[in-house]
C-alpha cells in the first residue's frame, strides 16, 4: 500500500520553497508579485523564501522590471554560479567528469584512466576525479552540492545501490554511500541513460514535456522514460532495457545471454559485425575497423557502407514504432554517440517508424534528434544533483523529508 506523507509545517515549507524556485528558473527574470501570481503563495511568502534564497546565494536580484502604475519591480532570477554539482560518467576504461553551475553548464572536465575493473580501483579513481574538478575549479565547501554517477546497468536510483553492471561484473554495490564516505557529500547514482533523461527534463529539450522518451545510441541502445513528468525506473530499477527488446528469436547471440536483441542490429558493435559480414560477402573493397571508418565510407556513397546503416535504421524504426504504440509519447529525443551517423541511420527510421506506428499516434509524438559531444553523459550525471534543487518534496520518489 503506498505511503502518503503526513502534512506538516516542515513538508509545507519544502514544497513551497520547490514552488518557488521553480518559477524563477522557468519564469526569469521575474517578480515577486508574478511569481506569488503563478504559485498562488501571499506575497509575504514569498518575501520570506527569496530572502532565503537570496542569502544563500541561489538566486539574485537583477535589473527592474517596467513599471505598472508603480514602483518598477525588482526581479529575480537564479544564480547559475550559487552553487556547484560534479557529474561522473563510469565506462569500460575511463572515469569521466564534469563540474557544472546550476544551469547544468560544464565549466572544467577531467578523465582518468581505470587501472583495473575492481570496486577499490574504481572509487579511488572517482574521488581522484572529483577532487580534481574541485581544485580545478577552485570551488569551496559550501559551493558544492554533491556528486552524481551514471553508469550502464540495473541500478537502484532510491537506494544508491548497482544491482548489476554488465561492463564491470559487479552485482549489489552500494556506490553512492562508498563514494559518500570518501567524499562526505551527497551521491546519487542512477542509470546513464536516465541521468541523460532527467537533464533533458530539467535543462533540455524535454522542459516543460510530461511524457517523453529519451533513446540513446552507440556502444548501446538504451532508453529513459519520463511518464507524468516522473523518471519510471520499474519495480526494482530495471526499466529501459530497450536494447535488449527481441527482434529475431533466432539471431546473433546478444551480450545478455539472448539472441536477436535489438542492440544486435543497432550498436555500433553489431554495425562493424555487420560491415565484416558484408566484407566476406565481397560487398566492401576493404575491411573496417572502427566506426570511423565505416562512417567515412557510408559518406563517401559506398553503397556496402549506406546498406549497413539503412539495414540499422530500418530495424531502429521497428522498435521505437513499438514504443509509440504502446506508450504514446510527446516526444522522443534520441541521442548518444550514433547519432553522428545522422540521415544514413535516422532517414530509413523515419521511414520505419511510418509504415509500423498506427497513424494517429504517429502524428502526436515529436522526434528530435540532439546533438552529441563527449560532455553529454558526465553532465547528464551532474543532473541527478541538480534537480534535487528543484523537484518538488511531494514526489515519493524523492521526498527525503522526516515526517
Amino acid at each position: 500500500m503506498p505511503k502518503h506523507p503526513r502534512g506538516n509545517r516542515k513538508l509545507i515549507q519544502a514544497i513551497n520553497r520547490s514552488a518557488v524556485l521553480n518559477t524563477i528558473k522557468t519564469y526569469g527574470p521575474i517578480s515577486r508579485t508574478d511569481i506569488a501570481k503563478r504559485t498562488g503563495l501571499s506575497a509575504a511568502t514569498v518575501s520570506g523564501i527569496t530572502g532565503g534564497f537570496i542569502e544563500n546565494g541561489l538566486i539574485l536580484e537583477k535589473e527592474t522590471g517596467d513599471s505598472r502604475g508603480g514602483r518598477r519591480p525588482i526581479l529575480l532570477v537564479l544564480n547559475s554560479s550559487g552553487g556547484y554539482v560534479i557529474g561522473l560518467k563510469l565506462t569500460e576504461q575511463n572515469v569521466i567528469g564534469a563540474l557544472t553551475d546550476l544551469e547544468a553548464t560544464v565549466i572544467g572536465k577531467h578523465t582518468e584512466a581505470l587501472d583495473d575493473h575492481s570496486i577499490e580501483v574504481a572509487v579511488e579513481t572517482m574521488t581522484k576525479v572529483v577532487n580534481r574538478l574541485l581544485a580545478g575549479g577552485k570551488i569551496v565547501d559550501e559551493q558544492f552540492l554533491g556528486v552524481g554517477v551514471g553508469l550502464a546497468g540495473i541500478i537502484d536510483a532510491r537506494g544508491g545501490v548497482l544491482r548489476y553492471s554488465p561492463i564491470f561484473g559487479w552485482h549489489d554495490v552500494p556506490l553512492a554511500d562508498l563514494l559518500h564516505d570518501r567524499l562526505q557529500v551527497p551521491v546519487y547514482i542512477d542509470n546513464d541513460v536516465n541521468t541523460l533523461t532527467i537533464t533533458e527534463q530539467w535543462f533540455g529539450k524535454g522542459q516543460g514535456v510530461d511524457n517523453f522518451l529519451t533513446i540513446t545510441v552507440g556502444r548501446g541502445v538504451g532508453l529513459g522514460v519520463v511518464v507524468n513528468g516522473q523518471i519510471y525506473h520499474g519495480g526494482m530499477g530495471g526499466a529501459g532495457e530497450f536494447g535488449h527488446t527481441v527482434i529475431e528469436p533466432d539471431g546473433t547471440l546478444c551480450g545478455c545471454g539472448n539472441r536477436g536483441c535489438l542492440e544486435t542490429f543497432v550498436s555500433d558493435p553489431a554495425l562493424l559485425r555487420m560491415a565484416m559480414e558484408a566484407y566476406r560477402r565481397g560487398e566492401f573493397s576493404y575491411e573496417v575497423s572502427s566506426m570511423d571508418e565505416l562512417l567515412g565510407l557510408a559518406e563517401g556513397g559506398d553503397p556496402g557502407a549506406r546498406n549497413v546503416f539503412a539495414r540499422a535504421g530500418e530495424v531502429l524504426g521497428r522498435g521505437v514504432a513499438n514504443l509509440i504504440n504502446v506508450l504514446s509519447p510527446e516526444l522522443i529525443i534520441i541521442s548518444g554517440e550514433g547519432v553522428r551517423a545522422g540521415d544514413l541511420l535516422f532517414e530509413p527510421m523515419r521511414t520505419s517508424i511510418a509504415e509500423h506506428v498506427m497513424s494517429d499516434l504517429a502524428e502526436d509524438t515529436q522526434i528530435q534528434i540532439d546533438i552529441w559531444d563527449d560532455d553529454a553523459w558526465a553532465r547528464g550525471a551532474a543532473g541527478l544533483v541538480l534537480r534535487r534543487l528543484f523537484v518538488s518534496p511531494i514526489s515519493s520518489e524523492q521526498l527525503e523529508i522526516v515526517v
